[in-house]
């Protein structure tokens, strides 16, 4: 992934957690010279994504929404990390698809 700050690495941090609702991805996103790791969850309704929900599919549909949407995701889930100590987790439902619309 390239952004402003320099080229990314998505990969997936844990084993998918599924529930009847929802599957929750758990993304690493690393800098390419090793400078800067964040972490950070998707929940997704299991109603955008229906039978492509295998790490590597979903990254693949995840990766032009958060290049697009790098500065606002990396801050936000910095911002979680120091002050709530837990990562962020961004939804996506019927109401907020995001990258699934």
């Amino acid at each position: 992934m390239n952004t402003g700050r320099g080229i990314y690495a998505i990969v997936s941090a844990r084993p998918i957690e599924r529930n009847a609702d929802s599957v929750v991805l758990t993304l690493s996103v690393e800098r390419a010279d090793g400078i800067e790791k964040v972490a950070l969850r998707l929940r997704i309704a299991t109603t955008l994504i229906g039978a492509a929900d295998s790490p590597e599919t979903l990254i693949e549909r995840i990766a032009p929404w958060l290049e697009r949407e790098f500065e606002q995701t990396r801050e936000a889930a910095l911002k979680s990390i120091r002050t709530e100590r837990k990562l962020l987790e961004i939804s996506f439902d019927e109401v907020h698809p995001g990258p699934f619309a």
